[in-house]
C-alpha cells in the first residue's frame, strides 16, 4: 500500500534533480537489495567467528578455570563475559570479510557493472555498505567503553568466585602498598592497604604543600571517607618548621576530619590503578577505556614527557577505535567491487591480507606514539588515515 506513494515521491525528486524516472526506483531496490546481500554473510561470518572463539576459549581457558574450581555453570557465565571483548575484536574483521564477500561476488556476475552502467555512480551504489560501517562503528563504541570494562571486572568476579589466586589479582577491589602523586593538588599519598568497596584505607600516610611552599604531612592507622570527606583516626599531624626545616609534630588525635582532601574515592582507586604505569603501560595497545583515561589526564596535569605520550596515546588509540569500522568500508570497495570475474574466496584472502597489514600498521603507529616518536593523536590515527587515503585513491581509480 506505502510502495507506490513513496515511489512517485521519490520519482518527483529524482526527476527534479535530473534523474531519469525509472532509475529512482532502481536506486531504491538496489540499497535494499545490497543491504541484505551484506547483512547476511556478516551474520555467518560474526557467528562463525562466535562458535570458533567459544571452542578455542573452552580449549585454552581449561586450565585457568581449573585453578579457580569453576563449576561448569561458571564457566558458561565466565565465557558469556568474555564474549563482548571478542565481538569488539572481531566486528571489523567480519564486516571487512562480508564486504569482500559480497562485493565480489556482486562483480563476478557484473550486477556492479550493470548499475554503473545504470548510471548509479560508485560512491552512491555503496551508501547502503557506509551506512553498515557507520552502525557497526557505534555498536563498537558503544561495546568498547560501557559494556566490555564491566564484563571484564564481571569476568574477574567469576573467577575469584571459589579461590583468589595471583592469575586473578588484577580484579583489583584492595590496592596494596600503593601511593600515588596528585600532581594538581600538589597531595602524595602512600597507602598501606585500600578497599575499593568499603573506602577504607589502612596505615595513610599523606604528604602535601601549602600555598607558602610549606610543607604537611599526615599519618593515620585508618582512614574512611563518610559524610562526603576523608576522617582519620589515630592521626598525627606535622608542620614544617620554615620553607626550609623540618617536620616537626603539631597535633595529635584521635579522629581528624580532612575535607580539604579533595580526592574522591574513586579518584583513589583510579590514581592506584595507575600509579603503576610501568606494569599498566607495557602493552602497545588502546586496552584503558576513556572514561577511566580521560579523568586520570584531566586530574594529573604533571605527568612526565614519557607517561603522558603513553596515556594519550592509548587514549586517542580508544577514540579512533570505532572508526575503524567505516574505512572497513573504504578499503573493501576498491579490492571488491573492480570489474572482472574473480573466484569468491578471493574475498576471504584479501581480508586476511588487509587485516594483517593494518595489525601490522597499527602496532607500529601505536608503539612510535608511546615512545614520544609521534604526536599521540597521529600515532592513533596512522592505520585509518593511511588505509583510508588508500582506499579512496584505489577506489577513485576503477573505471
Amino acid at each position: 500500500m506505502t510502495e507506490k506513494p513513496l515511489a512517485d515521491a521519490a520519482k518527483r525528486n529524482g526527476v527534479a534533480l535530473g534523474w531519469h524516472p525509472d532509475l529512482i526506483c532502481a536506486v531504491r531496490l538496489h540499497d535494499r537489495y545490497l543491504l541484505r546481500e551484506l547483512i547476511t554473510p556478516l551474520a555467518f561470518c560474526l557467528g562463525g567467528f562466535l562458535v570458533f572463539w567459544v571452542s578455542f576459549f573452552f580449549f585454552t581457558e581449561l586450565g585457568h578455570m581449573q585453578e579457580s574450581k569453576l563449576h561448569a555453570l561458571d564457566c558458561v557465565e565466565y565465557a558469556a563475559a568474555m564474549t563482548p571483548g571478542f565481538v569488539v575484536l572481531a566486528l571489523p574483521i567480519a564486516l571487512l570479510l562480508a564486504l569482500l564477500y559480497a562485493l565480489t561476488h556482486h562483480a563476478r556476475f557484473n550486477e556492479i557493472t550493470a548499475l554503473r552502467a545504470a548510471g548509479v555512480g560508485l560512491w552512491r551504489l555503496c551508501t547502503p555498505y557506509f551506512a553498515v560501517g557507520l552502525a557497526a562503528a557505534v555498536v563498537y563504541g558503544v561495546l568498547n567503553e560501557m559494556v566490555v570494562p564491566t564484563a571484564n571486572a564481571w569476568a574477574q568476579t567469576i573467577l575469584n568466585r571459589y579461590v583468589i589466586t595471583d592469575a586473578n589479582a588484577q580484579s583489583r577491589t584492595k590496592f596494596y602498598k600503593s601511593g600515588f602523586h596528585n600532581t594538581r593538588e600538589h597531595r602524595i599519598w602512600q597507602i598501606e592497604e585500600y578497599d575499593t568497596q568499603t573506602h577504607v584505607m589502612l596505615h595513610p600516610n599523606v604528604n602535601w604543600v601549602l600555598p607558602d611552599g610549606s610543607w604537611r604531612a599526615l599519618i593515620a592507622d585508618r582512614g574512611e571517607f563518610t559524610n562526603g570527606a576523608w576522617t582519620f583516626f589515630k592521626v598525627q599531624l606535622f608542620a614544617q618548621n620554615g620553607l626550609h626545616g623540618n617536620l616537626l609534630p603539631q597535633l595529635t588525635t584521635n579522629i581528624l576530619a580532612m575535607p580539604n582532601f579533595t580526592e574522591t574515592p574513586a579518584q583513589v582507586a583510579r590514581n592506584l590503578e595507575f600509579s603503576d604505569s610501568e606494569d599498566l603501560l607495557k602493552s602497545h595497545s588502546a586496552d584503558i577505556p576513556i572514561r577511566e583515561l580521560w579523568p586520570y589526564l584531566r586530574d594529573n596535569p604533571g605527568l612526565t614527557a614519557p607517561e603522558k605520550a603513553k596515556f594519550l596515546t592509548k587514549l586517542y588509540g580508544r577514540i579512533t577505535g570505532p572508526f575503524t569500522c567505516i574505512v572497513v568500508v573504504l578499503i573493501a570497495i576498491p579490492f571488491g567491487a573492480a570489474p572482472g570475474r574473480r573466484n569468491l574466496f578471493f574475498g576471504v584472502a584479501g581480508s586476511i591480507f588487509i587485516c594483517f597489514s593494518f595489525f601490522i600498521v597499527q602496532q607500529i603507529g601505536l608503539a612510535l606514539g608511546m615512545n614520544a616518536m609521534l604526536p599521540a593523536w597521529l600515532a592513533a590515527a596512522l592505520p585509518n588515515l593511511a588505509f583510508a587515503a588508500l582506499g579512496v585513491w584505489l577506489t577513485v581509480r576503477i573505471r
